[in-house]
């Protein structure tokens, strides 16, 4: 697998009376740190690429496809959130193996394909356990096993950690890190924490109002030349 480029193009959407309007190029492969105040609208600018959320007006382009009609399902997405989206009644070897069929009818291969995942993600010996027998952490290496075997270029990230301790969260960035190495996936993250932002990211885009206020090399966001609004939020 390898990543492919995402653009939001003059992309609007609304809800009540809060609109926003993005414009956003992501590179192929890069890693970036989605950072803002609550309600600035990170987390709408990530149901936009995966397809929760449909623009009023604009397109969205993930590789060479116009996604911006294309049902969550059929776009070269994954996504994580920060409840695992994990069904408690399956094992974990069956939410994983949802990554490569709803209807859980795995081949072979598929099947050889979900033990490597879980081999990747250190969770080899719990594959009969349930979602509620597992730490935090664990839970999350569950939904990352599910990205290996989906295989998608693009995987979004909305606050998958904010809920772990700081010495799980750096492992869990860690992983991330290390699957990126191997696969070369586009990430996109949004994260309240700017030590995840600098750990991870090569880039970061700052959202204030509904609008992607800056963008720019995590080197540059996290120096003395970011922009004032930026290092207000993380209280620089």
């Amino acid at each position: 697998m390898s990543g492919a480029a995402v653009r939001l193009d003059d992309v609007t959407f609304s809800y009540g009376d809060t609109s926003m309007t993005f414009d956003l190029a992501v590179g192929t492969g890069s890693i970036v740190a989605v950072m803002g105040p609550s309600g600035s609208g990170k987390s709408t600018l990530l149901n936009l690429v995966a397809g929760f959320e449909t623009p009023a007006s604009g397109h969205v382009l993930i590789g060479d496809l116009d996604a911006t009609t294309m049902p969550p399902a059929r776009r070269p997405v994954s996504m994580i959130f920060q409840e695992n989206n994990l069904f408690a009644h399956l094992d974990v070897a069956s939410n994983v193996g949802l990554g490569r069929s709803a209807s859980l009818r795995l081949s072979p291969r598929d099947r050889e394909d979900v033990a490597a995942a879980l081999a990747r993600t250190g969770l080899t010996g719990k594959e009969r356990r349930l979602p509620a027998e597992l730490s935090g952490g664990e839970r999350q290496r569950v939904a990352l096993s599910r990205v290996l075997v989906r295989d998608r270029p693009v995987l979004l990230l909305d606050e998958p950690f904010a809920s772990l301790g700081p010495a799980l969260r750096r492992e869990m960035l860690e992983l991330v890190r290390e699957l990126h190495a191997e696969r070369g996936m586009t990430i996109m993250m949004v994260t309240h924490h700017p030590d995840d932002a600098e750990a991870l990211a090569d880039q970061v885009a700052f959202i204030e109002d509904g609008r992607i206020a800056a963008y720019a090399a995590a080197e540059k966001m996290f120096s003395d030349n970011a922009p004032a609004a930026f290092r207000a939020y993380i209280g620089a």
